[in-house]
């Protein structure tokens, strides 16, 4: 789920709409789970993620809810799992902000995959520096920084049997499972040689450090992840598909990573919100999680350089998808994807190579 909500004026008259991952079906189902919906129904695609599908969905009445499903097509069966990612919300709800969940389809006899139905929340997500400069003064967004790592905090305090994830708590292979995934989904889809991302692989294994502790792990915690209220604080947390039990520093990492600043030479994010003044600096933020946490900083250092190198696995995978014509690069063509993607490898490789080996 990736899309503020937007203010309503009142109902108006509204055409049925189909997608191709919505068939005609969908709708009575709808009718029958969210008795709260009446009459006709629009489907609204929700842009934003290259992952599951979600439609804001708008009956005649003017309410709005939103609809996961998996991407259309085949994919692993623990890909794209919206069914687990819904199990997950019911556990967090209480404990921290997140969408309720309001009705699960779990079998796929409706739309040849399973749905999940999630309240719709009223709020901003800042995707952009054009958002920034919309919806932001340069005051406002120096609390934004501040409310995510608190949401990150209170996340990282939450026990994995919250969620149903006990099975997995005492595990301390996090980094290993996680450096083997994502080297061996690049080598299986790399088009071209890429040697700053084989470097960077072999010295994080070398450097990997000890699991202190298990915990839950978002997996994609980012500003673009999580939608701000009208006093910017965190109103829900977003996203929750990759979320396992694991090293919570990988998440802190991770929010660095993301957290771009003027003047960094290679970006995560193509065009990142947190460039324009005002916000945080990534040290204010690591700063924060770690006297909340009684985290020592140093401890970071190998998260960061993991989520480098795990991005640029992320983004050479986009490349290849785009060169081959599986999927669109929106407005951006391969050329560009392969530009970011050697950038952030290399920023990768060299943190990699800076750090201690155990």
């Amino acid at each position: 789920m990736t899309a503020a909500g937007h203010a309503r004026t009142g109902p108006a008259p509204i055409e049925p709409t189909r997608h191709a991952g919505l068939p005609a079906g969908v709708d009575a189902w709808l009718g029958r789970a969210v008795p709260e919906l009446q009459g006709t129904l629009r489907h609204e695609v929700i842009a934003g993620g290259r992952s599951n599908l979600t439609y804001r969905t708008t009956d005649a009445a003017g309410h709005l809810v939103v609809l996961r499903r998996p991407p259309l097509g085949s994919h692993p069966a623990t890909a794209h799992d919206v069914l687990r990612e819904a199990r997950i919300l019911r556990g967090l709800h209480g404990h921290l902000p997140v969408p309720r969940v309001l009705a699960v389809e779990e079998t796929g006899e409706v739309a040849g995959a399973p749905l999940v139905v999630l309240e719709h929340l009223d709020g901003v997500i800042l995707r952009s520096p054009a958002d920034v400069e919309r919806l932001t003064t340069e005051a406002d967004r120096a609390l934004i920084g501040p409310t995510l790592v608190d949401a990150l905090v209170a996340l990282h305090r939450l026990a994995p049997e919250v969620i149903g994830l006990e099975g997995l708590a005492r595990r301390r292979d996090y980094l290993t499972r996680q450096l083997g995934r994502w080297h061996e989904n690049w080598q299986r889809s790399r088009i071209r040689d890429l040697p700053d991302l084989q470097t960077a692989h072999e010295h994080l294994v070398a450097a990997a450090p000890g699991q202190s502790r298990s915990g839950i792990v978002h997996g994609d915690f980012r500003l673009d992840n999580c939608m701000l209220d009208s006093r910017w604080r965190v109103q829900g947390v977003l996203d929750w598909e990759l979320t396992t039990v694991g090293d919570p520093l990988a998440d802190v990492g991770q929010l660095l990573v993301y957290w771009a600043q003027a003047g960094d030479t290679a970006r995560a994010l193509h065009d990142p919100a947190t460039v324009r003044p005002g916000f945080s600096t990534r040290d204010e933020l690591l700063s924060r999680y770690c006297l909340a946490t009684g985290t020592d900083p140093g401890r970071i250092d190998y998260f960061v350089a993991y989520n480098w190198w795990k991005t640029a696995c992320i983004l050479e995978g986009v490349y290849t998808r785009v060169t081959q014509g599986a999927m669109s690069g929106g407005d951006r063509t391969a050329a560009s994807f392969a530009e970011q993607a050697a950038a952030v490898a290399g920023r990768a490789a060299a943190l990699a190579a800076a750090l201690p080996r155990h």
